[in-house]
């Protein structure tokens, strides 16, 4: 079976090393960008009866996604057998359902997008609610978990604080608290866990935060998909200091500036 891997531009070091895994060369793909903004994608070889990987991450999302979207639809016209997307960072996620009136949700606009566009599949890693998979219809979706690489590395750095009991895991919101139990019962067998409550008012700026279980005297470890601003996590890392936990660290997959 023929494959072709392509960089869309968002991750080309993480391109390249995908491409050397599997002992082939990214493929050659002219980008560019028109002095309007305006996106150009042509495919420099042949894509007929290919398994054709486009590897595109979407933050910023709105010209990354524009491009993976040229790029479905001349991959799809240039005959390619099999297209999958590879999202690493899936953006508008956080819009996976409806809050207001009148708003759209955008998680499922950008995934049935992919459909129409003829991605038969998509891989992607800690989507921030995996229920986005059930915006896909005829598309595969396949999620990557950044899990199992952090709890190998958090048995190190903090095999001391597990060893005496002190470590508790916690989720900055109440949409986490899965997430973070699954790396609480994989680090300890008690599968401790806290979860900071919260209130917004507007994106981004938390109105008021309120904390559930225990930190006195623990190492605590903020467990996340995604941070941006970091405000959440710097207002939930002085409440777990006020609330006692000795030191506080925090950990996420995605680092969106």
């Amino acid at each position: 079976m023929d494959y072709a891997v392509f960089s869309l531009g968002s991750n080309d070091a993480l391109a390249e090393k995908i491409a050397a895994r599997i002992g082939l060369k990214l493929g050659a793909i002219k980008t560019k960008v028109f002095s309007d903004g305006e996106q150009q994608v042509q495919f420099l070889e042949n894509l007929r009866g290919k398994n054709v990987f486009l590897v595109q991450s979407t933050n910023p999302p709105a010209d990354n996604w524009a491009r993976l979207f040229l790029a479905l639809d001349a991959a799809r016209g240039a005959s390619a057998r099999e297209i999958t997307a590879v999202i690493p960072y899936f953006g508008y996620a956080r819009q996976d359902r409806k809050s207001k009136p009148r708003e759209p949700i955008s998680a499922r606009v950008f995934a049935t997008t992919l459909e129409a566009l003829g991605a038969d599949r998509v891989l992607t890693m800690d989507l921030h609610n995996d229920a986005i998979g059930g915006f896909f219809r005829t598309t595969n979706v396949d999620y990557l978990y950044a899990r199992p690489v952090l709890i190998s590395h958090f048995k190190e750095v903090f095999r001391d604080a597990l060893a005496a009991d002190e470590l508790v895991v916690v989720s900055p919101d109440a949409g986490g608290v899965v997430r973070a139990q699954s790396y609480a019962k994989r680090l300890m067998k008690d599968a401790e866990l806290a979860i900071i409550h919260k209130e917004r008012d507007i994106p981004n700026q938390i109105a008021r935060m309120k904390l559930i279980g225990d930190v006195q005297g623990k190492v605590a470890l903020i467990i996340d998909d995604m941070a941006d601003t970091c405000g959440t996590l710097a207002r939930a890392a002085a409440l777990l200091i006020e609330s006692g936990a000795r030191e506080v660290y925090a950990a996420t997959t995605h680092g969106v500036l």
